[in-house]
C-alpha cells in the first residue's frame, strides 16, 4: 500500500485518504483471515477458496472506498457520495487484501509443514526406539532357554550342587539387567561388568572346557556402548563354537580405542562345518547388527568370518563417545 501511494504523496490530503486506506486494511485482516481459515478447514476447492476470497476482498475494498468518500466530505472536498465511484479506484486496498492472503497462504503451508516433518521425526523416533527395545528383549528370552536347559541338564545328571551354583548365577545376572533405566546404551564398564555376570553362568556349565580372556583399555571403560551389546555375541561363540568342541576352547575378547572409533573383537575356538559356518543369520549376530544399523546408521561396521578352519573371528567398529551422565 506504501508503495502504491508513493505517487500521490505530497499532493493535498493524500497522506491522510492512504493512512486512512492503511489503517482500514489493517482492520480488515482478521475477519480475511478467519474466512481463509473457514475454507481450510472445511476443505473447500482450491478454485471455490480464490473465488470466495477475491469477493470478501473486495467488498471490503468498496467498504473502504465508501470510508474515503466519507472522509472526503468531512474535510469539504465533496459535497457528498458519489456512489458510482465506489467500484473505481480499488487498486490500492484490494492488491493490498489479495497480497495479504497470499502471503497468509505461504506462512500458514510453511507452519504445517514444519508441523507435519515434525510429527513425522517424532512418530519415526518412536518407531525406532520402539523396534530397538523389541530386539533387546529377544536377547533375554532366548538366553534364558538355553541357561534353563544346561539347568535341567544338570539336574538330570544329578549335579545339584552345580545347578544351584547356576541357578544362583542366573539369579545375578538378571538381578543386573532388571534394574536397567531403559537406555540403550551404557558405559562400556557396566557392559564388560554384565558380561562377567554372564560368563560366570558358562562357566559354571562348562567348567574348565571354557577359558577366557577380556582385556578393555582404561581410557575406553566410560565409552558408550549398546546395552547388552556382547552378550548374544559371547552367547553364540560359546553355543557354536566352543561347546560342540571335545577339548577346552578359548574365547578372547578385546576393546580398544581405534582412531575415531571404538573397536570391539571376539575371537573364539570352533570346528568350521556346514552347521556353524551360518550362524551369522542366527538371533546373535543378526540381532546385534539390526540394534547397530538403528543406532548408529552407516557409522558402524560389523565383520564376522572364520579365520582358518579353527577360530571365529567378530570384530565390531563403533564410534567413539563418552557416555552421557
Amino acid at each position: 500500500m506504501a508503495i502504491l501511494g508513493l505517487p500521490e504523496l505530497g499532493h493535498g490530503y493524500a497522506a491522510a485518504f492512504r493512512g486512512l486506506y492503511f489503517v482500514a486494511c489493517m482492520v480488515w485482516i482478521a475477519p480475511l483471515a478467519w474466512l481463509q481459515r473457514l475454507l481450510w478447514s472445511r476443505e473447500s476447492a482450491l478454485l471455490a477458496t480464490v473465488v470466495i476470497l477475491l469477493a470478501a476482498s473486495y467488498a471490503m475494498s468498496v467498504a473502504n472506498a465508501l470510508a474515503g468518500q466519507h472522509l472526503a466530505i468531512a474535510l469539504g472536498l465533496a459535497a457528498g457520495y458519489r456512489w458510482s465511484h465506489l467500484v473505481q479506484g480499488l487498486d490500492g486496498c484490494w492488491l493490498a487484501l489479495i497480497a495479504f492472503c497470499a502471503v497468509h497462504a505461504v506462512a500458514v503451508y510453511y507452519l504445517s509443514l514444519q508441523r507435519t516433518r515434525l510429527r513425522l521425526a517424532q512418530a519415526l523416533a518412536h518407531a525406532r526406539d520402539a523396534e530397538l527395545r523389541a530386539l533387546r528383549l529377544q536377547v533375554n528370552p532366548h538366553f534364558l532357554f538355553n541357561t534353563l536347559n544346561a539347568i535341567s541338564g544338570l539336574v538330570a545328571a544329578g549335579d545339584n550342587r552345580e545347578a544351584n551354583r547356576m541357578i544362583s548365577r542366573v539369579a545375578d545376572f538378571l538381578r543386573a539387567t532388571l534394574v536397567h533405566d531403559g537406555r540403550h546404551e551404557h558405559a562400556l564398564a557396566e557392559e564388560l561388568a554384565l558380561i562377567e555376570a554372564y560368563l560366570g553362568i558358562e562357566q559354571a556349565r562348562l567348567g574348565e572346557r571354557l577359558r577366557v580372556t577380556m582385556t578393555a583399555g582404561p581410557d575406553v571403560l566410560d565409552a558408550a556402548v549398546p546395552y547388552l551389546l556382547l552378550q548374544p555375541l559371547v552367547e553364540n561363540a560359546i553355543r557354536h563354537g566352543i561347546a560342540p568342541l571335545a577339548t577346552a576352547g578359548r574365547l578372547d575378547i578385546r576393546v580398544e580405542r581405534s582412531g575415531a572409533n571404538l573397536a570391539v573383537e571376539l575371537l573364539n575356538d570352533g570346528h568350521r562345518s556346514a552347521s556353524v559356518g551360518t550362524r551369522g543369520a542366527g538371533i546373535g549376530l543378526a540381532n546385534v547388527a539390526e540394534r547397530l544399523r538403528h543406532l548408529y546408521g552407516g557409522e558402524h561396521r560389523l565383520d564376522a568370518d572364520w579365520r582358518g578352519e579353527r577360530s571365529f573371528h567378530v570384530r565390531l567398529t563403533l564410534p567413539l563417545r563418552p557416555m552421557a551422565a
